[in-house]
């Protein structure tokens, strides 16, 4: 079978894997659709981020969806044939934080695609794998490319927990990247009345307006674009900071009210924070890191109608076109998610 593997930065090949085989409490999934992450760009792009780094060639993609093509020894409650969305989460159960209920500190997670351990935990982008059936959502009514993106709506699910009640409240949205986007249609089904958005693209910017910010602000054109919102101490009662780049959240922290709520979910490297001026307004900092059970509520809602993510998925590429799939996900000036048909 065929597997999309970077090897260094700027280094991606599709090469042939060998057949997996299917156990007991197993299911051989045959691949539909893999959404290009942030993540597996960084590894595209820079061959890593931070301290983790490539050591050994990976198969990229955990954002993933497929059909049943085989069932394992005990498996029920899954057909074949059936389209499914793979949750990338693999937590041990068995470990402190798992016991205590939160499985996305895991401290012997088998995330897929990614390079933090050694050996690396290999991902998705492969024609056919094998995943514990705990990890398969049936996605009956959607299609491949909707139940593909299951897991960046579930990172903003676990962000929303983190933010608390969202009905009513004022919301601010830095980063119009895929995970922003998702950000403003959390905030909008959880019953916020006013979502702004920053970025400083242009395309990024329109496509918040379609999916339902109430404002969107260009901060390369405007630089004080936030200024507004600063008399009386402050406008915006949650902040979802999705950029990872430290002007935006910077900027922002004068258009927060106090005791805002701040969920940082963008990942962009160490940043130097405005800690008087947060400590001053008694503005809780809350991190947001991948999820775990919110994975079925985001299928969940996919299906009833709640979230529609199909105005995110803006191109989609064969998966011998794998390089130029990367590159057009990388595009700020013409994409949001790019997927892998496979």
């Amino acid at each position: 079978m065929k597997a999309i593997v970077v090897h260094a930065a700027n280094d991606l090949r599709v090469e042939e894997r060998e057949m997996p085989e299917v156990g007991p409490g197993q299911v051989l999934v045959k691949m539909a659709a893999g959404g290009i992450c942030g993540s597996d760009l960084h590894y595209y792009q820079h061959g890593g981020f931070g301290a983790v780094r490539l050591r050994e060639p990976m198969i990229l993609g955990h954002e993933v969806s497929g059909h049943v093509e085989a069932l394992g020894a005990g498996v029920t409650g899954l057909e074949p044939g059936q389209l499914i969305a793979v949750s990338p989460s693999r937590p041990c159960h068995a470990c402190k934080f798992c016991h205590e209920g939160t499985p996305q500190h895991c401290l012997n997670m088998r995330f897929y695609g990614s390079a933090m351990p050694f050996p690396h935990i290999q991902g998705a982008f492969r024609q056919y794998i094998v995943a514990d059936a705990a990890q398969c959502v049936p996605a009956d009514g959607l299609s491949a490319a909707e139940a593909a993106v299951g897991e960046p709506l579930s990172v903003c699910l676990h962000a929303a927990k983190q933010a608390g009640d969202l009905m009513g409240k004022r919301v601010l949205v830095t980063g119009c990247g895929p995970i922003g986007q998702l950000c403003i249609l959390v905030a909008r089904a959880a019953g916020a009345v006013e979502i702004v958005a920053t970025d400083i693209a242009p395309f990024t910017l329109s496509m918040a307006e379609k999916v339902g910010a109430t404002r969107v602000i260009n901060m390369a054109d405007t630089p004080d674009g936030l200024s507004e919102y600063h008399a009386d101490k402050g406008h915006f009662d949650v902040h979802f900071e999705c950029s990872g780049a430290a002007p935006a959240l910077i900027a922002a922290i004068p258009a927060l009210r106090p005791r805002a709520v701040l969920v940082q979910l963008g990942l962009g490297g160490d940043m130097t924070l405005p800690v008087q001026a947060m400590t001053a307004k008694e503005i809780s900092f809350r991190g947001s890191f991948r999820f775990h059970e919110e994975f079925a509520t985001a299928i969940a809602m996919m299906q009833g109608g709640q979230i529609d993510v199909i105005p995110l998925i803006t191109h989609s590429f064969a998966l011998d076109e794998a390089n130029a799939a990367f590159e057009m996900a990388a595009d700020r000036s013409q994409a949001i998610k790019a997927q892998i048909v496979f």
